[in-house]
């Protein structure tokens, strides 16, 4: 049972990252997945969480309008589209599954199994 976090990096002030999440090893439509973020010396943090079917999700809401949670059942990956990234956007950003239902998912204690986490920088 694995979740893999890729597509982070180093990208300037206003630019644009698209993270991936792949689960291997159990039937990932049957949990919603959520996004969560961790700066050095911060508490980790909910970003975004998406339901097993895709047709609901819910923001932070200092990335609402910027960022977008999406998912592709066939190919059993998340993605999570970050547009007009901020200096305060820098963190590791990890995915993690669930079965509780949304908007009231976005405590990392209802997550059982996380990927290994994609670090995102943005430089102004």
């Amino acid at each position: 049972v694995q979740l893999q976090a890729s597509g982070g990096g180093l990208v300037q002030v206003g630019g644009s990252l698209r993270l991936s999440c792949t689960a291997s090893g159990f039937t990932s439509d049957d949990y919603a997945i959520g996004w969560f973020r961790q700066a050095p010396g911060k508490a980790r943090e909910f970003v975004a969480t998406i339901d097993k079917s895709g047709d609901r999700t819910f923001y932070q809401d200092s990335v609402k309008g910027r960022f977008t949670v999406s998912r592709d059942n066939a190919k059993t990956t998340v993605y999570l589209q970050m547009n007009s990234l901020k200096p305060e956007d820098t963190a590791t950003y990890f995915c993690a599954r669930t079965r509780r239902t949304l908007p009231g998912a976005r405590e990392p204690g209802l997550y059982d199994v996380w990927g290994q986490g994609t670090q995102v920088t943005v430089s102004s």
